[in-house]
């Protein structure tokens, strides 16, 4: 879930470097928001009498009316007070200069709003009196008091959110209020187990989440935000370090203070049982009558499932509205805050978040909210990394894709060709829990953004990692969509994780990051001591997926099971979408490992309930991955015959 980078009342989200509930802004221009907005608050009462704090920031100029932007946080909707205002209202500048009713409410239980705070609380098909009350009912009694009190309303209103704020979005407009008429989703938590935040193919994300619940924990409401925030004290600098010293995973909410319920959530409930499944949004997006358009980014670290979940659920459900998905090269939240030209060394050529704010967004809010004119979306807006290109398709995946699968082969080798050998072939390696494989080559806390496609030669290199590429391509190849690896495998141990990585193998000629290149002003100074070594980027691994697989899952995540140490088990999972295209010259690269660490708690590799796990229950495992006619090992991806086939640019 993604964190806070907005105001100032947010520092204490500030701590939370790769923070899991976000709702970035852009930098504003110069432009007085208290010149050209009066701000209101008020209570507003829902059918079951608890009251919600809502800020209302209405236009000076009354010469027209002004449909309802709404955002609903539980991250504060501060500054508090009629006299101190937000240095921006909109998604960006251009929605403050356009004219809007803005809107900002504290959910329940969050802030100055009364009520019981419920994590991703569950929505309620069945309503039999005003008691059953979920985020539906919340929104449809907010937009009611709003039409009715707040003057020069043009009877629309939309809603947005990135991250927990986009997950508010989604659960809000079920069942919507027939003035909602458009609602943007960005980020949004979906199903916490089934691939956003909370876990990935059942392993726990384990530094995201700590991270984020070692600041945002229960309130007793109404309160406001403390006047100054006391960050986590890490003890260190590097939470590779951290977390192997803390040891295993009960030994973590010590560290909470004693307010550590909605981590317990998290942890306790380390299979899909009944509290996740009530919880899943997905089968609830019914009877929506908006225009939506939901938004993620290709390099988001905490919600990057979400967006494609919310978006086939609503395709799925409400046939006959506009229901539009974006991604882009972006991390968590990139998209309102960020120019998105280059993330880390990785370069896109353009600045990717401003043409989205202003050409994709922006018109998308002004044609349903004010009806001025067309914004002109297609069904799928997608960038394609590798060769930095926007495409527009009628459907995601686009209908073009054939499927195809990479094999994994003797000697290291790669290729779409299924390997024909007959005898016995496998690789093996030994995964020791109390060596994890590091998810980053660098000391960090938290999970830094940049290593959704950080470069992965200090792993190819470790023992414990297998590595599987390609010749160097010919020709371009293109893979848009979900990604499958399917691995036979065995282990010594009872349990092991198998985390997949998908790898462009940059040439080793490739022209060195601008972000690397001396200031000009520096260029021509005398050499007065040694430098820091070069970062080349010939050679450079990129990350394009990677995702870890729990095995005890591999039957079912709500009944896991244990290894039969020698047993050789088929393993397939699926792994979130991409546009990538491996460009001619490079190479195609998969790595396999046990362990990713921190960003997974470390799997003991023997059958206990994790939660509960002893030192004692940490052993090497010997792991082999298979590769013959009989046992062909590999990962199957949606391949585009020619680069963007199906597609406009």
């Amino acid at each position: 879930m993604l964190r806070r980078r907005p105001s100032i009342l947010f520092l204490f989200i500030l701590t939370v470097s790769a923070s899991l509930w976000a709702q970035p802004h852009p930098d504003s221009p110069d432009y007085d928001v208290r010149e050209h907005y009066t701000k209101y608050e008020y209570r507003i009462a829902m059918r079951d009498g608890v009251r919600l704090f809502t800020s209302v920031y209405v236009p000076k100029d009354s010469s027209r009316p002004y449909p309802f932007l709404i955002n609903r946080t539980p991250y504060s909707v501060g500054p508090y007070g009629v006299d101190l205002y937000r240095p921006q209202l909109g998604p960006s500048p251009e929605f403050d200069n356009a004219g809007y009713i803005f809107v900002f409410q504290d959910v329940r239980g969050r802030y100055m709003s009364e009520g019981q705070f419920i994590e991703m609380r569950p929505h309620l098909d069945s309503k039999k009196s005003n008691q059953d009350v979920d985020d539906s009912t919340d929104l449809y009694d907010t937009i009611d008091w709003l039409l009715k009190n707040v003057p020069n309303n043009n009877g629309n209103a939309g809603i947005w959110g990135i991250s927990y704020p986009g997950f508010f979005t989604s659960a809000s407009i079920i069942d919507s209020h027939p003035a909602l008429k458009a609602a943007s989703p960005q980020a949004p938590m979906t199903d916490l187990f089934m691939g956003d935040d909370a876990y990935h193919g059942g392993a726990f994300m384990l530094a995201a989440n700590f991270g984020f619940y070692s600041q945002f924990k229960p309130q007793e409401n109404p309160q406001l935000p403390p006047k100054t925030s006391v960050p986590f004290d890490w003890g260190t600098k590097d939470a590779y370090e951290f977390y192997l010293q803390a040891g295993p995973l009960s030994n973590l909410r010590k560290y909470l203070e004693g307010k550590s319920a909605l981590w317990d959530d998290q942890v306790r409930h380390d299979t899909y049982d009944d509290y996740w499944k009530a919880r899943n949004l997905a089968p609830h997006m019914k009877n929506i009558r908006c225009a939506v358009l939901t938004v993620g980014g290709w390099f988001d670290a905490e919600d990057l499932q979400g967006p494609f979940s919310t978006f086939h659920s609503i395709d799925k459900n409400n046939p006959g509205i506009f229901n539009a998905l974006v991604i882009g090269p972006w991390v968590h939240g990139g998209w309102g805050r960020y120019d998105g030209n280059h993330l880390g060394r990785v370069d896109f050529a353009s600045n990717t978040g401003e043409y989205y704010r202003k050409n994709i967004l922006f018109p998308f809010f002004e044609q349903y909210l004010k009806g001025s004119g067309d914004a002109k979306l297609p069904k799928a807006y997608v960038f394609e990394t590798g060769t930095n290109v926007w495409r527009q398709y009628s459907a995601w995946p686009p209908k073009s894709v054939e499927p195809k699968t990479l094999y994994f082969h003797a000697n290291g080798g790669l290729s779409f060709d299924a390997p024909a050998a007959d005898s016995p072939s496998f690789d093996e390696y030994v995964s020791d829990p109390a060596k994890p494989v590091p998810f980053v080559n660098y000391a960090a806390l938290n999970v830094p953004q940049e290593y959704m496609l950080s470069d992965q030669r200090f792993a190819d290199s470790r023992t414990d990692v297998l590595v599987y590429q390609t010749p160097v391509l010919q020709e371009d190849v293109t893979i848009a969509g979900p990604i499958s690896p399917r691995l036979f495998v065995s282990t010594t141990g009872t349990d092991s994780d198998w985390d997949v990585k998908l790898i462009d193998v940059y040439p080793p000629d490739f022209p060195d990051s601008k972000q690397d290149a001396p200031r000009p002003e520096d260029r021509d100074k005398p050499r007065k001591d040694v430098p820091a070594p070069a970062f080349t980027m010939g050679g450079y691994q990129q990350l394009v997926r990677g995702e870890p697989f729990r095995g005890k899952f591999r039957h079912s995540f709500e009944k896991p099971d244990a290894f039969t140490p020698g047993k050789v088990e088929e393993i397939n999972f699926t792994m979130q979408d991409v546009n990538h295209t491996f460009r001619r010259g490079h190479r195609i690269m998969v790595q396999i490992q046990s362990s990713w660490f921190p960003l997974t708690d470390r799997n003991p590799q023997t059958f206990v309930n994790i939660p509960d796990a002893k030192p004692a229950d940490f052993v090497k495992a010997t792991e082999r991955v298979y590769h013959t006619k009989a046992e062909p090992s590999g990962v199957a991806v949606q391949h585009l015959p020619t680069g963007g086939a199906g597609g406009s640019n």
